[in-house]
């Protein structure tokens, strides 16, 4: 049984619709770009009627005003982040729950296969639908760029590493997902964890973003790979990126352990 192909196989709906709706998202939304370009001070002057606290919650900076491409970049962007982490936090829930949660565990368990192999198999498969749908998601947005940016000026380095943040973004949210998948008992309905961990998380970041409080970025990965500060720094926060990459790795530890020990039911 070749679990890796099954799996991938058993994805590939949902491939083809993320892969579809995220990248159209963002390029559509930086389609309306020209049009806020065409008059800059006019939607400077609209956008300064706005809370700061209301912007500041959207991840927007002073630095970087809404009128210039990379500021209506920092913002698409983050709200792109928001189902790029459902979907990656849905394939982690659900890649260790499935079994259970559709009664097949007793038949891949009776299988001579290990359940490292099981694992590793699974998350194969989720890594791979996430990278279809990263490439797809850059090729959109490098597109939607060069179409749509007219004479304004970008740093197209920043924008690189922008784009290489969704790999570590994917994976803290699938290896926190793998997480929760063997530390509940049986998850009933996977789309809601997804949702609350990828929702719940934003709303972590736009408090720290709002009130000022720091510890909060520690707490959530969208202040690990804030849009504005890559596009205005053109690099990593390095404290953040060890923190992102240490939970990473002992969420996956520490799922294979509890699966290694976990009691499988099914029927």
């Amino acid at each position: 049984m070749n679990i890796y192909k099954f799996e991938l196989k058993m994805l590939k709906s949902s491939i083809l619709i993320w892969g579809l709706a995220i990248p159209l998202s963002l390029f559509m939304y930086l389609a309306f770009y020209p049009t806020i370009s065409a008059d800059t001070s006019a939607f400077d002057a609209l956008m300064e009627n706005y809370p700061e606290e209301l912007l500041a919650f959207f991840g927007m900076r002073p630095e970087l005003p809404m009128s210039s491409l990379p500021g209506y970049l920092t913002i698409t962007f983050g709200m792109m982040q928001i189902p790029i982490a459902i979907q990656a936090a849905n394939y982690g829930i659900a890649m260790l729950s499935v079994e259970e949660r559709e009664m097949t565990a007793d038949f891949l368990l009776s299988k001579p296969i290990s359940r490292t192999k099981i694992l590793i198999s699974k998350f194969l498969a989720s890594f791979t639908s996430l990278t279809i749908v990263n490439i797809a998601f850059a090729g959109a947005t490098l597109l939607a760029i060069q179409l749509f940016k007219g004479d304004a000026t970008i740093e197209m380095n920043h924008i690189y590493l922008l784009l290489t943040t969704t790999v570590f973004f994917q994976l803290f949210f699938v290896s926190i997902g793998m997480l929760i998948s063997v530390s509940v008992k049986k998850v009933e309905s996977v789309i809601s964890y997804s949702m609350a961990l990828g929702f719940g998380l934003y709303i972590v970041f736009g408090l720290k973003s709002t009130v000022g409080t720091g510890f909060l970025a520690y707490l959530s990965p969208y202040a690990y790979f804030e849009p504005a500060e890559i596009l205005i720094n053109g690099t990593y926060n390095l404290v953040y990126t060890i923190i992102c990459s240490f939970v990473i790795v002992s969420s996956f530890v520490l799922s294979y352990v509890l699966y290694k020990r976990r009691n499988i039911h099914s029927l």
